[in-house]
């Protein structure tokens, strides 16, 4: 239970990160960040089907998703 507590306050630390004045590899780190803690909150909502951990892993998607676009470039 420890360790989901931990999870959570890493993503809300990921939350918090600001997008502006990023570096290139500054992006690609927040985003393999992200992607760990989804991964991470995934093996805990495997066993518990919390609703809340799904949207948490929801919302770091979105910002994950807005930092991989910012990396390739919009087309």
């Amino acid at each position: 239970m420890a360790k989901i507590k931990t999870l959570k306050s890493e993503a809300q630390d990921y939350f918090d990160t600001s997008m502006s004045n990023m570096s290139t590899s500054d992006r690609v780190k927040a985003s393999r960040e992200g992607k760990r803690l989804i991964l991470a909150i995934n093996e805990f909502f495997k066993e518990t089907n919390e609703a809340s951990l799904m949207d948490l892993m929801k919302e770091i998607t979105v910002k994950k998703k807005k930092i991989e676009v910012r990396l390739k470039g919009r087309r």
